[in-house]
């Protein structure tokens, strides 16, 4: 070996820290082929993921650039930089540019914009500047409060990562190979290594370790695999979950979706454990392909931005009626067609709830960073609003219910009597098992006593494992503790294990399995239960050391060994956490996989009423109708399959629930996706997590009741701004009416209703962050648009009432009787226009007496009193010429608090009938 060049190569390795840019000064780089499957796309896609499949594993491997062991990182480093990072793009943000376009180009504004063109083209400066002020603002206000929004959110989202277990080459085996290849001399390298990575890192080329519960993070090739099961239900629709292999049986297979070794992005791992090579990452996998279709198009709206853009459409339909109206009775009256039009596209401007979109988007986050101190993630705003409409919510029981640590409390033999062979024997099963391990393991793991007695690493060698699954509800693991057998130990639920049993352990001795022993077992296993124990059966037998491979076909002949009882007690906040859910008008339903035994058991000790209990295979024998019924009937139901979690789900669904569903397990993720509201929490399995709208960072009921609560105070400031505008919009225009049919010229200026609007949308800016009233978040919230147009018409007439007697009151009181005053009657209509809209806010926000028995948040008040203030100062002040207006005499204000308090008192008496009639929401 060349001593000298040995130290040249490794100075220079040092030197530029990046292997990298040690291959490229070698000319390495310029010799590496691009991946052959990492950069296809449609209709190529299909024709490499086929070809892929048909290879070799060592050409595979060859032609990713990867090797048996996967790729260093600084190997990943460079196909990343030439693949990009493994995202689908159809969440990429949008440039700052396209969303304040979009931010204003909504109806609103435009019409505001053809206003301004017209007092521009009319030489008109002031109110140009005035309206374009406005567009100014409204645009600005919401770009800043999405962008605002968007960035809480997005933060929120990158709280919970996913990540993936890739087998990771020590740099020094690059090294070593260019070494060698250069030098013919070999180096000691060190051996590859599993890491978690995120998933958005992963390239073509990376090795996977994959076992049950695991997302398919990119599109890969299985290498080598043990009873894989894996759901592609997200790509095919399959219902059930299909088994993937090392080999691709049929080579003249040409549908990638039933290639027997192709995993795909999206879909998840059910049972069994694989090692697979990543092909393709992001926008170049089957799942990118057809996500990149789907984006194409604007995505479809929610049923939260159906219900707002609804409420929306009504109020621009009325502002479309009442507009020309407006126009043609001025024009008439007046014969001033052009400050007619002006008039009527002022009235259109003031009718339109332009701050509507910013009101929403600023209170859904508002509710999300608040959420987020109460440790819930967000991961999409509108859920918010489902969070405070959810009647239902449907949650598993273990570690929602009761505690996430599970306590092993008994292991006794097949008549209930203390035995310590069962626990030796659960011992190994869980201490040999590599996949997905449960509560249940970890607590039988903690026995310190018992690895020490049985000392696993000196004493057994471990031959095989057949994994878990939902269909066989049971594992087992192959050992030898002599070379000259070995031993399958089953561990499970207990109708699985007894299901391939054909004898019992009886002392020293073993007796075949008879009905007699049977009813016996039902018993023993029958009072655990009673006690609230979950009980896991132990069974095992004895083969030959004739081979080293096992499946499930050997789980046959088993001796039952006994039984491991676990206790799962309830958590301290279940039950004041379950009594506050009902109080606020949420119905918990338990779904659970357990026994119907153990699930009574708790539910008495959270004081959840049973009201019926409803098994597994009931619900195989019932059709939809005979389902819909019993899911109202019942509350508990036991013994489930993810099937019938789903299923149940969708029932109370087309029943008009609005359903909630809280889960973090495999067998959850069917629900999760079908429920209205889909929660999760941080330590779920990835799919889990995936699937969920909302994510907990604490697992307990206590925080959904908080949850529940913000959702409707979100929903309830929404509808009140909804409602306000609603109401307001409807006086306005009733009044405008009135006086455009008997006053000889126009009671305000173009300009004068665009400064009022301009005051009263700033001042609903602190809507979102108003009090609700406790009475009205004891039941979910639901759009009703009737609701909406009832309330418009109860409440908007009368403010017309009180604006026709400021009408008269100008008129009569203070001469403002022909066009020569017109800037008296204008100032006045004004002030009091603007008095009464912002103080209406305090009546309307609350069934209750207000400012007594309700007080509105401070930022609200101090908005108020603010463009209350303004709007005085304005006719008061030296700006009054400018705006067209004049200072007004003494007695103006105290007439005025006259007619407030008129309208107050009038507004509280109708509020009172109206709560009493139609109730309050």
């Amino acid at each position: 070996m060349n001593l000298a060049l040995l130290k040249e190569f490794f100075a220079g390795f040092l030197r530029n820290r990046h292997l990298g840019r040690h291959f490229k000064r070698l000319a390495l780089l310029e010799t590496l082929p691009q991946s052959e499957f990492g950069r296809t796309l449609p209709p190529q896609l299909t024709q490499h993921l086929v070809k892929a499949a048909r290879l070799n594993i060592d050409e595979l491997l060859k032609s990713l650039q990867s090797h048996s062991d996967g790729l260093s990182e600084p190997q990943a480093d460079l196909v990343r930089r030439r693949v990009g990072y493994n995202e689908v793009e159809h969440e990429k943000p949008l440039h700052w540019r396209v969303h304040l376009w979009q931010c204003y180009r909504n109806p609103f504004n435009l019409l505001l914009t053809l206003l301004a063109i017209v007092s521009f083209l009319t030489h008109d400066m002031k109110a140009t500047t005035v309206i374009s002020t406005m567009i100014v603002l409204s645009t600005l206000l919401r770009f800043w409060q999405e962008a605002k929004s968007n960035k809480a959110a997005d933060a929120l989202k990158a709280m919970v990562s996913n990540t993936a277990t890739v087998s990771r080459r020590d740099v020094t085996e690059d090294a070593a190979e260019v070494f060698e290849q250069f030098y013919g001399a070999k180096i000691q390298a060190k051996s590859a290594r599993r890491e978690e990575v995120p998933i958005k890192l992963l390239v073509p080329g990376d090795l996977l370790i994959l076992s049950a519960g695991d997302m398919i993070p990119a599109d890969c090739r299985v290498l080598s695999a043990k009873d894989l099961f894996v759901s592609q239900a997200a790509m095919t629709g399959e219902s059930l979950p299909v088994e993937k292999f090392a080999a691709q049986r049929d080579a003249s297979t040409i549908n990638p979706l039933e290639l027997d070794n192709i995993l795909f992005m999206g879909t998840n791992v059910v049972s069994g454990a694989a090692t697979a090579v990543v092909l393709s990452t992001g926008n170049r996998t089957y799942f990118g392909a057809l996500a990149s279709r789907v984006t194409a198009t604007d995505r479809a709206p929610t049923s939260f931005q159906t219900g707002v853009n609804k409420v929306s459409w009504v109020l621009i339909r009325f502002m479309l009626i009442m507009a020309p109206l407006v126009l043609f009775i001025n024009g008439f009256t007046k014969h001033d067609w052009m400050e007619a039009l002006l008039f009527a596209m002022s009235i259109a401007v003031g009718l339109t709830p332009e701050m509507l979109p910013m009101i929403v988007t600023s209170t859904l986050a508002k509710g999300a960073v608040f959420l987020s101190r109460k440790k819930v993630i967000v991961k999409r705003l509108d859920a918010i609003q489902n969070f405070g409409a959810m009647d239902v919510l449907c949650t598993d029981k273990t570690g929602t219910l009761t505690q996430d640590k599970i306590f092993l409390a008994r292991h006794v033999d097949v008549w209930g009597e203390e035995a310590d062979e069962v626990l030796e024997m659960a011992y190994l099963n869980s201490y040999y098992q590599t996949g997905l391990k449960n509560l249940l393991d970890v607590a039988v793991l903690e026995h310190a006593d018992v690895h020490r007695e049985l000392n696993p690493a000196r004493n057994y060698r471990k031959v095989d494992e057949i994994p878990f699954d939902f269909n066989r509800r049971r594992m087992s693991v192959v050992v030898s503790e002599r070379e000259d057998h070995h031993e399958l130990i089953t561990k499970g639920a207990v109708e699985e294990v007894l299901s391939v049993c054909t004898h019992v352990r009886h002392g020293e001795g073993v007796e075949p399995l008879s009905q007699v022993l049977l009813d016996r077992i039902r018993q023993v296993t029958g009072d655990l239960n009673e006690e609230g124990l979950r009980v896991v059966a132990v069974a095992a037998k004895e083969m030959p050391p004739r081979r080293e491979n096992y499946g499930i076909a050997d789980e046959s002949g088993l001796t039952l060994i006994g039984y491991v009882a676990f206790l799962d007690p309830p958590k301290e906040s279940t039950a004041p956490a379950l009594e506050a859910l009902a109080a606020h008008g949420v119905a918990v339903k338990v779904l659970t996989g357990d026994n119907e035994l153990v699930t009574a058991k708790i539910c008495r000790e959270v004081g959840l009423e049973q009201r019926g209990v409803l098994m597994g295979g009931e619900i195989e024998r019932m059709n939809d109708a005979e389902l819909a019924k019993a899911v109202e009937d019942n509350n508990v139901f036991a013994k489930l399959t993810p099937a019938h979690k789903e299923r149940i789900v969708r029932m109370l669904k087309g029943n008009g629930h609005v359903v909630g569903f809280m889960g973090d397990g495999i067998n959850d993720a069917p629900a999760l996706r079908a429920a209205d509201i889909g929660i999760s929490v941080d330590t779920a399995v990835d799919i889990a997590k995936e699937a969920a709208d909302i994510i907990l960072l604490e697992k307990s009921l206590m925080v959904l009741e908080e949850g529940v609560l913000e959702g409707r105070r979100t929903f309830a400031n929404m509808l009140k701004y909804i409602k306000l505008t609603a109401s307001s919009n409807f006086g306005n225009v009733f009044s405008v009416l009135v006086a455009s049919a008997f006053i000889p010229f126009l009671p305000m200026l173009p300009m004068h209703l665009l400064v009022q609007n301009l005051l009263y949308d700033i001042s609903q800016i602190a809507v979102p962050f108003d009090l609700v009233d406790d009475e009205m978040l004891t039941k979910p919230l639901t759009w009703q648009p009737a609701e909406i147009g009832r309330f418009m018409l109860y409440f908007g007439p009368l403010s017309s009432v009180f604006d026709i007697i400021t009408f008269l009151m100008m008129w009569f009181v203070f001469g403002a009787n022909s066009p020569e005053h017109q800037t008296l009657f204008q100032s006045g209509w004004f002030v009091m226009g603007l008095l009464t809209q912002t103080l209406i806010v305090h009546m309307i926000r609350t069934p209750k007496l207000p400012f007594i028995q309700s007080r509105a948040a401070m930022p609200l008040i101090v908005m108020t009193g603010i463009i209350m203030a303004v709007g005085i100062f304005l006719p008061m002040g030296p700006l009054a010429h400018y705006f067209k207006l004049q200072a007004l005499p003494p007695l103006y204000f105290a007439l005025t608090a006259l007619i407030v308090v008129g309208y107050m008192a009038l507004t509280q008496a109708v509020k009172g009938y109206y709560a009493r009639r139609f109730g309050w929401n």
